[in-house]
């Protein structure tokens, strides 16, 4: 099943861990990598449980594109264990004009493959995803 405005395909292995994040918890965050020869999504790194949100922006590369989604624990001020699943399109200001088109137009259809994600961030650089705008937004 191809995105017809960029004709991108989703690897089936990107749904199938994406839910095993969202039900099971077997992962704290996952990263995706377009693989522009074969135009398709597919899974490139999956972070283990016990790794933390630093773990996770370092393995966003520097001068590439990459989606990524992101298990994030928190407590509310009633003191209520909960988590929000986000869901980051990185776009470095960096990468090429071409790479930065094709996440851009391939973004909402890879998205809506994914089933439960609740806060979407846009991020050319990390302070636009920094530990203090995923609090904010999570609450």
């Amino acid at each position: 099943m191809a995105n017809s405005a960029s004709g991108m395909a989703v690897h089936d292995d990107c749904k199938l861990r994406f839910l095993e994040l969202k039900a099971k918890r077997s992962f704290r965050f996952i990263v995706f990598k377009i693989d522009e020869k074969i135009q398709q999504v597919a899974v490139e790194k999956l972070g283990q449980t016990d790794e933390s949100y630093e773990d996770f922006a370092a393995s966003l590369p520097a001068n590439e594109c990459r989606y990524a989604v992101f298990d994030y624990d928190f407590t509310t001020e009633e003191n209520c264990q909960k988590s929000k699943i986000f869901f980051i399109a990185w776009s470095p200001d960096t990468s090429r004009v071409r790479s930065k088109m094709l996440y851009a137009s391939s973004k909402d259809r890879f998205k809506r493959e994914l089933d439960g994600i609740q806060v979407e961030l846009q991020a050319t650089d990390p302070s636009e995803m920094s530990m203090d705008i995923i609090k904010g937004r999570a609450m």
